[in-house]
């Protein structure tokens, strides 16, 4: 099983096995990792999953869906090159060993 690393705001580190097939923000939500709400349930609606991948491992994730990209904008903290909803995060074997931190507060 792929492991995730979460880093919160404050800067603790906490990593857990995530299925394949569930998305990052799932397995946050399993894990009960504070800072992810996940509010519309997974449907790229709220931006209440927002994270900022770990620079080296953006070249692993999919493309960003053109759904994705719009409701970054509105996202709680500012949005960075690195910003990703983690509803969109489908884990795959080749996210093994992924970091997302997590912003100071979701929407």
């Amino acid at each position: 099983m792929p492991k995730i690393t979460y880093v919160s705001a404050d800067q603790i580190e906490q990593t857990f096995d995530v299925s394949v097939g569930a998305t990052v923000m799932r397995g946050a939500l399993s894990n009960d990792v504070d800072g992810i709400v996940g509010q519309c349930g997974g449907y790229a609606q709220c931006a209440s999953c927002h994270v900022y991948v770990a620079p080296d491992d953006l070249d692993k994730l999919e493309p960003m869906q053109p759904d994705e990209n719009d409701m970054l904008d509105f996202a709680a903290c500012s949005r960075e090159s690195n910003s990703r909803l983690s509803c969109q995060l489908k884990v795959t074997e080749a996210l093994d060993g992924l970091t997302v931190r997590l912003p100071e507060r979701q929407g």
